[in-house]
């Protein structure tokens, strides 16, 4: 196999590639984040309901990556992954036009749907492509680009929407989206090492199946789940508490807070160059306790407390994220790396979906502590989840040296 090499002209075409998808992708998906009390405001809803339009695009998303691996092996990852990123593209300029919520709904979850493409297949592409002992640090670029995206979406509506409208911000998010798409296809280098196979649904069932029957994919689904659910119940209500005493922030400083959850995406590059020197499982652990002492700091009434907090929960999960992104291909088999990425992204975003729409009801009912004693619960979870697949990957190391 042709893979490519860090530091070749390839390489950095890839990188910059990526980047660009990961901003559209992401951008897209959690630009209404901070517009969420705006809607639960205007439409005359509850906060939860309002943090639908990230809830139903992202579990829209997680469905259909299930099933874009099928056409992905047939059609080509480059095609999929291009074509996925224009019609998400498109829809943001539609549901800038939303005449009601329920309009809004729908076109968000036609978005998911069209999104599921890019990072079902990103992964795929990037442990096919790659060189394996560089697998670490590109994984690394791609979380860290997601976290940057994510950032320029809330960041430019939140910004938009305070001197425009959220209308206005998402068109210009649209059109902005469109133009990196168009980039994203002409620059991406195409696949060297991608081997077609036929549309059928029984590959897509043995792929699947292969990769449910593997306990520890299954831990790290559960990783997944769990991080990006707690992620997204912090950032998701975190405007309500900043938006009130003692801070009284506007739409555009709480979108600018993003930028400390963006400081935070060092850390998914540095862990990531880091799993070549030491174990996953130790890393995840140290990311999880960054992300415990971060959740806990933001209960400070000082703003500066609250912003390290930030940093540090950030840091944590994207760090979490890189980990287990990259755990996910060197555990699965050649022929169901796609599948298995597949259904740890779609555990990942039904974590989102289904964490990030529960805190809600814990922010009405206990407040941010509430949501907080939320998240911390679940991390603790996850590190038991580390401490289970580290077992296990210990007893087979054990059982590989007394058979050889």
């Amino acid at each position: 196999m042709q893979h490519i090499e860090f530091g070749t002209r390839a390489y950095r075409r890839t990188f910059l590639s990526m980047l660009l998808g990961s901003i559209v992708t992401f951008a897209i998906l959690y630009s209404p984040q901070t517009l969420i009390p705006t809607f639960s405001k205007q439409f005359n809803i509850s906060p939860s309901t309002a943090s639908l339009t990230i809830s139903f695009a992202t579990v829209a998303l997680a469905i259909s990556m299930l099933f874009i691996t099928v056409f992905s092996n047939a059609w080509g990852r480059k095609k999929i992954m291009g074509i996925s990123l224009l019609l998400a593209s498109l829809l943001n300029i539609l549901v800038a036009f939303s005449p009601n919520f329920k309009t809004m709904i729908f076109l968000r979850i036609l978005q998911g749907i069209a999104m599921s493409g890019f990072p079902a297949i990103a992964m795929t592409y990037l442990s096919e492509e790659i060189s394996p002992k560089h697998i670490g640090r590109i994984m690394g670029i791609y979380v860290g680009g997601s976290a940057f995206g994510g950032f320029v979406g809330r960041v430019l509506v939140s910004t938009l929407t305070d001197f425009f409208s959220w209308n206005i911000a998402i068109l210009v998010l649209g059109l902005f989206s469109l133009i990196c798409s168009l980039f994203f296809w002409i620059y991406l280098p195409e696949s060297k090492n991608f081997r077609k196979a036929n549309l059928s649904f029984a590959n897509w069932a043995s792929g699947i199946s292969s990769s449910l029957k593997k306990t520890n994919l299954l831990y790290i689904y559960g990783m997944g789940f769990l991080l990006l659910g707690v992620y997204v119940a912090l950032f998701n209500y975190i405007g309500f508490p900043l938006s009130k005493r003692p801070y009284h922030l506007s739409q555009t400083a709480i979108g600018f807070l993003f930028i400390f959850q963006l400081a935070g995406s060092w850390s998914s590059y540095l862990f990531g160059n880091l799993t070549e020197r030491y174990s996953r499982t130790r890393l995840m652990s140290w990311a999880i306790i960054m992300a415990l002492a971060g959740s806990l700091m933001t209960l400070s009434n000082n703003i500066f407390i609250l912003i390290i907090g930030l940093i540090l929960f950030a840091s944590g999960f994207l760090a979490g994220h890189s980990i287990a992104s990259g755990w996910v291909g060197l555990i699965s088999n050649s022929y169901s790396k796609a599948y298995a990425s597949s259904l740890y992204l779609l555990f990942y975003y039904t974590g989102s979906s289904l964490i990030g729409w529960s805190g809600g009801i814990f922010l009405n009912l206990f407040g941010w502590n509430g949501v907080i004693f939320l998240i911390c619960g679940l991390l603790i979870f996850t590190g038991l989840l580390v401490m289970l697949i580290g077992r296990s990957l210990a007893l087979l190391r054990i059982k590989k040296s007394i058979s050889s």
